[in-house]
C-alpha cells in the first residue's frame, strides 16, 4: 500500500496559505497558466527542472506512490486504460492520470475510474498554488501541464493508491510525468507526431520517448520497426534496464481475450500490457488470471473508435495521426461494414500529418464535413482542408462549417438509416462533440455490438470505397 498523503493524516487537509480559492478561482487560476494543448510547444519549452521545483516544495509525492509509466505515439492510453482495469479488478487502488480530457478536466486525474471531484481538486490547487508561485518568482511561469501532473500525483499519494498508471503527454524525456520512478516503463509504439518537438526521424521520436527508462527499471517495448526498436534497445542497455519486448507469442496470447475495446490495434495494445503485469507480477502485485479477462473485457475508453449507434452507424474517435487514421479505417473495414454512405466530421491540428490524414480519409468517406474546434489557434481551418480535399483524385464531396456543431447538425440531418457518420481528426472535436452525439445516439434504447473480428490473418480489403 501507498503510504499516507503529505500531511501524513489521511483526510486531514493541509492548511491553506494565504486566500483559498473556490472551485471556481482555482480553475481560472489553472486555467490562465501557459498551455501547450493551445500553443505548441518548442524544444526549448520542454524541460523538467520547474516540474523537480513544483514537486519538491510539496514534498515529492512521485517518490511515494508505486507507478507505471506509459508513452508511445499511438494506443497509449489505451494501454493505460487496460492496465487500469485490469489492476482494479485484482483488487487493488488504481489511480489513472491522462491526457488530454474530453469534456472535463477533472477526467484526466481518477481513482478506480472515478474522475477526481470538485472538493478535492479546489484543495489539491490551493496546495500547489503556493508551491508554484515560490518557483515562479525564481524563473518562467509554471505550465498548465506540469500543475496537471502535481495534482495527479498528490491526488493519488492523499487517496492511498496501491499502484498509480501515469501517462506521458508529450514525448517522454522532457515531458512533466518524467520525474517518477516507475516499477515499470512502457513504450508502447513510435510514429510520427509532434515531429516540431520530437524530430524528425522515427529514430529521434524512438530516443525521446526512450526517455522515460530509468537505470534498471525493466522496460516494455511493443515497437516492431528496426530502426527504433535498436533506439529504444540501446537506451535500455545504457541504463542497464531490463528489455522485455513484446513478440510474436505476446500478441498471439492477446488473441485468447474478449476486449473491451474496437479494433484489431487494440490487440497490439493489449499484448503490451499482458507484458507489462507479468512486470508488476515480478515487482510483487497478485494478479490472478480471472482479473486479467476480466478487467480486459471490461474496460472502457471513451471515443476511441467508440460505436455510440448502429443504423445509421455513428462513430465517435479521437484519431489524430497517420497510424491512428490508419488503424481507424482499418476497424471500419473489418467490424462497421456499411452499404450506405460514409460520412466524415472532420477537424484537426495545424502541427499534424493532416495532409496524409486526408489523404487516407479519402479513399474511404463519400461525404466530408470540414470545421474547427472551439477557438484553439492550433486547430487547421476548414478552408486549408478543403484546399487539399480540392486536389484529391478522385476529389470527394465536401462542405465547411465555421462550428463544430453547425458540423454534426448538417451531417446527422444527411445520415440514411444504412450510412456511417464518424467524427474524428482531434480528441478536442471528439470532446466538443461527444454530449449531443451521445444523446443523438440514443444509445441505451439502440445498443447493437460491432460486427466479430474474423480470424486472424484474414485478408481485409483496402481498395477504394471498400465494404
Amino acid at each position: 500500500m501507498a503510504g499516507a498523503g503529505p500531511a501524513d493524516n489521511e483526510g486531514n487537509e493541509p492548511e491553506a496559505v494565504g486566500k483559498t480559492m473556490t472551485y471556481e478561482e482555482a480553475l481560472a487560476w489553472w486555467f490562465g497558466r501557459i498551455n501547450y494543448e493551445v500553443r505548441a510547444a518548442t524544444p526549448r519549452d520542454l524541460k523538467l527542472e520547474r516540474m523537480r521545483a513544483v514537486l519538491r516544495r510539496l514534498g515529492n509525492p512521485q517518490d511515494r506512490l508505486r507507478l507505471v509509466h506509459v508513452t508511445g505515439t499511438k494506443g497509449k492510453g489505451s494501454t493505460c486504460a487496460m492496465l487500469a482495469s485490469v489492476v482494479q479488478a485484482a483488487g487493488y487502488r488504481v489511480g489513472l492520470f491522462t491526457s488530454p480530457h474530453l469534456e472535463h478536466v477533472s477526467e484526466r486525474v481518477q481513482v478506480n475510474g472515478v474522475p477526481i471531484s470538485a472538493p478535492e481538486l479546489t484543495a489539491r490547487l490551493n496546495e500547489i498554488r503556493p508551491a508554484v508561485e515560490e518557483v515562479e518568482r525564481q524563473g518562467p511561469p509554471v505550465t498548465f501541464f506540469e500543475i496537471s501532473t502535481a495534482v495527479g500525483f498528490l491526488h493519488f499519494l492523499y487517496r492511498r493508491c496501491d499502484l498509480a498508471i501515469i501517462e506521458v503527454g508529450l514525448g517522454g524525456r522532457y515531458d512533466s510525468t518524467n520525474v517518477c520512478w516507475p516499477l515499470v516503463a512502457v513504450i508502447t509504439n513510435i510514429g510520427y507526431d509532434h515531429m516540431n518537438q520530437l524530430g524528425s526521424t522515427l529514430e529521434a521520436i524512438a530516443y525521446q520517448k526512450a526517455g522515460i527508462i530509468k537505470r534498471g527499471v525493466p522496460v516494455v517495448s511493443g515497437e516492431r520497426q528496426a530502426g527504433p526498436r535498436e533506439v529504444i534497445r540501446r537506451v535500455a542497455e545504457e541504463q542497464n534496464a531490463p528489455w522485455f519486448e513484446v513478440g510474436l507469442m505476446e500478441r498471439q496470447a492477446a488473441q485468447r481475450y474478449r476486449l473491451g475495446l474496437c479494433g484489431e490495434h487494440q490487440r497490439d495494445n493489449a499484448a503490451v500490457a499482458l507484458a507489462t503485469l507479468e512486470c508488476l507480477r515480478q515487482a510483487g502485485l497478485h494478479l490472478p488470471e480471472s482479473a486479467v479477462r476480466q478487467g480486459l473485457a471490461q474496460v472502457a475508453w471513451p471515443a476511441r473508435i467508440e460505436c455510440l449507434r448502429r443504423h445509421p452507424t455513428l462513430i465517435l474517435d479521437t484519431a489524430h495521426n497517420v497510424p491512428s487514421i490508419q488503424a481507424l479505417l482499418d476497424t471500419l473495414r473489418r467490424q462497421f461494414p456499411t452499404s450506405g454512405r460514409r460520412h466524415v466530421i472532420f477537424a484537426v491540428s495545424a502541427d499534424k500529418q493532416y495532409p496524409q490524414m486526408l489523404q487516407l480519409l479519402s479513399g474511404y468517406f463519400d461525404e466530408f464535413y470540414l470545421t474547427r474546434y472551439g477557438n484553439n489557434p492550433r486547430c487547421v481551418s476548414p478552408e486549408h482542408l478543403a484546399e487539399l480535399l480540392a486536389a484529391q483524385n478522385p476529389r470527394p464531396n465536401f462542405r465547411l462549417f465555421a462550428s463544430a456543431q453547425a458540423a454534426w447538425e448538417a451531417a446527422w440531418a444527411a445520415v440514411a438509416p444504412e450510412d456511417l457518420l464518424c467524427i474524428t481528426g482531434s480528441v478536442f472535436l471528439a470532446g466538443e462533440l461527444q454530449k449531443t452525439a451521445r444523446s443523438s445516439a440514443n444509445i441505451l434504447l439502440n445498443p447493437s455490438p460491432p460486427t466479430p473480428l474474423p480470424p486472424l490473418g484474414t485478408p481485409i480489403s483496402t481498395t477504394q470505397k471498400s465494404g
